[in-house]
Order: C-alpha cells, then sequence, then structure tokens
C-alpha cells in the first residue's frame, strides 16, 4: 500500500497543479475575455482598454520571480492555497466596480493568478527523472488552456446574464481550488532555501538564462498578445460577433496549449535548439503575413500558425532551463517565466498606441519579426555550442 501511494504522488501533484493552472488562468484572462462587454458598459477609451487588459500582465510577470523563489522555499501546496484566497477578494471586487481606476488596480491584482505559473515549473521537476522534465512541463504547461475556458464561456455567459454576475461565478472556483489543494497537495514536498537574488543582477551573471528568458519573452509573449488582444481586436477590425471573436481566441488558445507537451516531448528527444531555429523562422514570417494583410480569412490560418510555433517553443524552453541552470533553478525559473509574461505586457501598449495614432493594428504585429531575428541569430550560435558540448560529452564517455 506504502509503494502504490509513493508512486502515484508525482502523478496527483502533477494533476493537482496543472488543474490548479487552469483555474488560476481562467481568472487571469477575465478582464480581457470580457472587455468588449465592460468597455461598453463603463465606456473605456482604447488606451484604457489597453491599460486593464494589460494590469494582470504585467504585475503576473513581476511577481512569478518571487513566486518561484517561494515555491522553492515553502513548496507547491502552500503557494496555490495561498494564491487562491488572495484572489477572492480583488475578483469580487471587480464585479461591482463602476470605474477605470477601480478596475486598473483591481487587474494589478489579479495578476498573482498569472504568476502561478512558477510554482509548478519550479515543483513539479523534483517529481521525476530529467529525461521527462520537457514532457512534465509541457503537461503543467496544459494549464494554459484555463485562457481558453474563459475566452470562450465567459461571453456567452454574459451575453445572457451581464459581465457582472458572470465574474462572481468564479469565486465558486475559487473556493474550491483552495479546498482541493488543503486536501491533496503534497505536505511533505521537499524545499530548498534559496537565497533571494536581484534579477538584474542574476541576469548580467547568467547568460543561458538572459537567452532563455528573451526566447521566452518571444514565444509566450506572442500567446499572450494575442490572448489579450483577440476579443477586442476581432470585434473592433473585423466587426465580428462578440461571442465569435471569443470562441476564435478560445481555439487559438487551445492549439498552444495542446502542442506545448509535444514541444516539451520534442525537446527530450532531439536538438532543442533546431526546434526552435524553426519556430523563431516561422513566427518571423507570419508577423510580416500578420502586418500586412487585411483579409479576414488569412489573418486567421496566421493568427492559428503563430499559436501552433508559440506553443512548440514554450515547451522547449522550460526544457533548456534545468539543463542550462544547475542552482537556484527556483529564481531562474521564476525570471525566464517573468520575461515571458512581459513579452504579453509591452505588445499590447505599443500596438494600442499604433492603434490611435494610425487607427490599424498591422504595423506594431512588425515588432515580432524583429525579434524573431534577434531570437534566431542567438539561437544558431547557441546550437553550435551545444554540438561541441555533446562531441565533448562522448568523447568523455569513451
Amino acid at each position: 500500500m506504502r509503494s502504490t501511494t509513493m508512486n502515484s504522488r508525482p502523478i496527483v501533484q502533477l494533476s493537482l497543479q496543472t488543474v490548479s493552472l487552469i483555474a488560476s488562468f481562467m481568472v487571469w484572462v477575465i478582464l480581457s475575455s470580457l472587455m468588449p462587454f465592460i468597455s461598453q458598459d463603463l465606456t473605456l477609451s482604447t488606451s484604457q482598454i489597453a491599460l486593464i487588459t494589460s494590469a494582470p500582465v504585467i504585475s503576473g510577470s513581476l511577481l512569478r520571480i518571487p513566486i518561484g523563489f517561494l515555491t522553492s522555499k515553502h513548496g507547491a501546496s502552500n503557494l496555490f492555497i495561498a494564491n487562491f484566497i488572495i484572489l477572492l477578494i480583488p475578483v469580487y471586487l471587480v464585479s461591482i466596480s463602476t470605474s477605470f481606476i477601480h478596475l486598473f488596480i483591481l487587474g494589478l491584482i489579479l495578476g498573482i493568478s498569472g504568476a502561478t505559473f512558477s510554482i509548478g515549473v519550479t515543483s513539479l521537476p523534483k517529481y521525476f527523472n530529467k529525461a521527462k522534465h520537457g514532457l512534465v512541463n509541457g503537461i503543467f504547461g496544459l494549464g494554459n488552456i484555463g485562457t481558453a475556458f474563459t475566452s470562450f464561456l465567459a461571453p456567452i455567459i454574459a451575453n445572457e446574464l451581464g459581465w457582472r454576475l458572470t465574474i462572481q461565478f468564479y469565486l465558486f472556483l475559487i473556493a474550491f481550488m483552495v479546498i482541493a489543494n488543503f486536501i491533496l497537495g503534497d505536505k511533505k514536498e521537499k524545499t530548498v532555501n534559496e537565497k533571494f537574488v536581484n534579477p538584474l543582477k542574476y541576469l548580467k551573471q547568467n547568460q543561458a538564462v538572459s537567452m532563455l528568458s528573451l526566447f521566452y519573452f518571444l514565444t509566450f509573449g506572442t500567446f499572450v498578445t494575442f490572448t489579450v488582444l483577440l476579443p477586442t481586436m476581432l470585434v473592433s477590425n473585423y466587426n465580428i460577433p462578440k461571442v465569435e471573436s471569443g470562441f476564435i481566441t478560445a481555439i487559438f488558445i487551445i492549439i498552444a496549449t495542446l502542442i506545448r507537451p509535444i514541444g516539451g516531448l520534442l525537446a527530450d528527444k532531439f536538438n532543442p535548439y533546431v526546434i526552435l531555429i524553426l519556430v523563431f523562422v516561422v513566427i518571423g514570417i507570419v508577423s510580416i503575413v500578420i502586418a500586412l494583410t487585411n483579409e479576414y480569412a488569412i489573418f486567421v490560418i496566421a493568427i492559428m500558425t503563430i499559436s501552433f510555433c508559440s506553443g512548440i517553443g514554450n515547451g522547449v524552453v522550460f526544457k533548456l532551463v534545468p539543463l542550462l541552470v544547475k542552482a537556484q533553478t527556483g529564481t531562474a525559473n521564476g525570471i525566464v517565466a517573468a520575461t515571458g509574461s512581459l513579452g504579453g505586457f509591452f505588445p499590447p501598449l505599443i500596438i494600442a498606441y499604433i492603434v490611435n495614432l494610425t487607427n490599424s493594428y498591422s504595423v506594431g504585429f512588425a515588432f515580432f519579426t524583429i525579434l524573431s531575428i534577434v531570437c534566431l541569430t542567438l539561437t544558431v550560435s547557441a546550437n553550435k555550442r551545444f554540438k561541441v558540448s555533446v562531441l565533448n560529452e562522448k568523447a568523455a564517455v569513451r
């Protein structure tokens, strides 16, 4: 009986933490998913919409660093329980908010739900051998599908019951997750008393982490950017009905989410840098297509291609973190995850500014092409060093 319990422990924790991430991410995008309803009710400007929808992204980005550190020190169970308890307050207050400033401040607090990604990527590798880390992190990354659930379901419910009551339904989900983590969370998880370091200083001293942070800035940044922008963009730019825009956004999220474990699995089996080279080439080319096209069908195909590449890239990056970072992995995971979320914060603001100037979304997407070229150059260089390292290891074995 004891043996069975021990063998099932990793699977239970992987399942629990993945479901917890799904719930967290459902809350994380609640403002952007319901923004077509909220903005109509409260008469918000384009700039105000961009600030509100970006608020959870920026705070979720910055909080990923201390969350990764605290997970190493206190364990995943305690962090998830604290996360969900805290979220009860801002979620309720959002449902009764009546002004831009209230929604912006509460959006910043909601960002803690996006920071929970650092919990799983720090905790779960402890339960599995290194050969499975890419797949395990990819499975945990399925929690991204929580954004799809909200993007698809929230507009449908809001269309019938209003956006305020829709948000209040999330209080029941959050309360359930507190109970689930209290009962099933691993209270005996191995913890490490890492020393908290200055993130900027750490990046300067660790070139590998800096490189992976930039890669994740692009791959996860494109995912978050389109997740945030699509509900409003499709309505305003292509005159798509609100519910249909939520459906398309959900498909975008589902593709990126379901493909992520495959990215991790491929990185377990093949050279991860070669996979990233292909990802960056495609993202760069497709970003140009998005910037130039005004055709709705072409735009949809292009964003779904971005979704596929984003998912693959996300899975590969977090396979590389434990390979390249041997100490302070909680801090490294937090920094890489935080930088990726920042990739979803700045582009929406830049694009919103361009929209105000040009009345077009197109020009802003060229940013991703430029960034893809930079990442591609770094990856080609890293791949050469990787091949040399592998050859040296084989020689040492002989």
